[in-house]
């Protein structure tokens, strides 16, 4: 099974499985649904006029394609057949040149868009017009007129077009996607295989997918008709709102078999008025690195459920770090939104408004705590900062830590030099790692440094000890520990082994 972004000319493939899962249901009482309308054709014909189609054109040279046209076979240096097929090659070549320089030439995409204000703005996907040259709309009469780009979202996928038109364009408006329902009659319009306006009508198959196409993946998937070419086109109500915008389907041959996606009308629009405004889009801003909270993290913290994001890093300077969020908080809400798993953290923050002052509820030391801060701007080219570094400590002999399998050392300037460790570099780094042990099922390995166990500092192999006391004092059968290594800083659970028994009460 294959993800095709649904462009004519241009398709991302992503594999994919399933599986089945059949629940026992149990039915209270019998659902009533609705009717099927008896004809979508009043609706169809009043939606057409504003669907467009989208085609795009680009230059592509050796440089960017080395595999245009036949390559020239293999001969001994000198051989006289050589400079023959050169020739040849070169001669046959479409607007072939000297040199095996083969000529430009020229690669079309098409798509669909939605015109969404009369001065002629059109809604469309970023892949569709990615790296054109020229872009043109052609309208439902077969008016083609030229577009330029207004602003493009690469990690959502949106972009922005204008054409100029002697007379106001039809329009279609943003419906309320959050009120569309599984089970919710759709229509998609759009210009599959570059066929021109088609329609076609399903349901609302599911809602919140993630389809790992980016980190802010929330798509409408529905059963109507979707393929090659219907990128960038209008999934509608029934009341004539656009809801969502086709951008991909599951498919195994680039056919449509009914599971299509769609992005969800009211993360487009937002991004939409900032195209607009700015030319780019302008998503909030909180400057943390993030994991997920597992079962073992969440019972060393003492949190009763795995839920929420972690904070595995604070960038320098960024609003987290100045509204004291640290490294080892739990983010459970942001902005009164509810964060059931890491991945639902950069949704709700990029859609936040930029400069708002918002509450940020963590789980730290136990219990729960509220900060506020001031979201920014996220920045183009952003870099999540690692742990901040301090003194190494004083050279001793390796500490063994029977309960979690490790040999630890305080860093000193021949571990520094072995273990190629920054000179600021603070912890506790580890020497040796038992075979069969928690650690080593957590892939930890000498040259890793424990930054911090409890999410408390550490910087000899005593704190690890006293820390490792404190969590069993508290029955707890896991201790949280932040690894820093090449790869970055990580939150790592490790599970305790049982304290050994007094000599005088050992079993006999």
């Amino acid at each position: 099974m294959r993800l095709i972004r649904s462009t004519v000319a241009r398709a991302a493939l992503l594999g994919v499985s399933f599986a089945l899962v059949t629940p026992s249901v149990t039915l209270v009482q019998p659902a009533i649904a609705r009717s099927a309308p008896d004809s979508f054709a009043d609706l169809a014909a009043k939606l057409l006029p504003a669907v467009v189609n989208v085609s795009s054109t680009q230059t592509i040279t050796a440089k960017n394609n080395p595999n245009v046209g036949p390559e020239m076979p293999a001969f001994p240096p000198g051989s006289p057949f050589e400079q023959f097929f050169k020739d040849f090659l070169n001669r046959n070549r479409p607007g072939g040149g000297g040199d095996n320089q083969p000529a430009p030439r020229r690669a079309q995409s098409l798509g669909s868009g939605f015109i969404v204000d009369p001065a002629g703005y059109v809604v469309t996907n970023n892949h569709v017009i990615e790296g054109a040259d020229e872009v043109s709309v052609t309208l439902q009469d077969g008016t083609t007129l030229k577009a330029a780009i207004v602003g493009r979202d690469e990690s959502g996928d949106l972009a922005l077009l204008k054409v100029k038109s002697d007379k106001p364009l039809p329009t279609v408006e943003f419906g309320d996607s959050s009120q569309s329902r599984v089970g919710d009659w759709v229509l998609a319009i759009g210009n599959p295989f570059g066929l021109g306006g088609t329609v076609t009508a399903g349901i609302v198959s599911a809602r919140g997918r993630d389809i790992h196409q980016g980190q802010y993946d929330d798509f409408i998937q529905t059963d109507a008709a979707i393929n090659r070419g219907n990128s960038g086109g209008p999934l509608f109500n029934m009341d004539g709102q656009v809801i969502g915008i086709n951008t991909a389907i599951f498919s195994p041959s680039g056919g449509s078999i009914g599971i299509g996606f769609s992005i969800p009308a009211n993360m487009a629009k937002n991004i939409v008025a900032q195209l607009k405004q700015y030319g780019h889009p302008r998503r909030g801003w909180l400057g943390v690195k993030i994991q997920q909270v597992t079962p073992e993290i969440a019972e060393s913290l003492g949190l009763k459920d795995s839920n929420g994001a972690m904070v595995a890093g604070v960038t320098d300077g960024g609003p987290a770090e100045k509204a004291k969020i640290r490294g080892g908080d739990i983010i459970l809400k942001f902005d009164g939104h509810d964060v059931k798993e890491m991945h639902n953290l950069p949704r709700i923050v990029a859609d936040a408004e930029v400069g708002k002052e918002v509450p940020v509820v963590l789980w730290r030391d136990g219990k729960e705590i509220t900060v506020e801060t001031t979201l920014a701007e996220r920045p183009a080219d952003e870099q999540l900062a690692s742990a901040d570094a301090g003194k190494p400590a004083d050279t001793t002999k390796p500490t063994d830590i029977a309960a979690l399998g490790l040999k630890v050392a305080p860093i000193s300037q021949e571990l520094k030099d072995k273990f190629q460790l920054q000179d600021n570099q603070k912890g506790v780094v580890i020497v040796d790692v038992s075979p069969n042990t928690a650690a080593a099922d957590r892939g930890l390995k000498p040259g890793d440094v424990i930054v911090e166990v409890q999410q408390t500092q550490v910087t000899a192999p005593k704190d690890i000890q006293n820390q490792i006391e404190a969590a069993r004092k508290a029955d707890r059968k896991n201790v949280l520990m932040l690894i820093q290594r090449e790869g970055g800083v990580q939150y790592v659970p490790l599970a305790l082994t049982k304290a050994p028994a007094p000599k005088d009460k050992q079993p006999g």
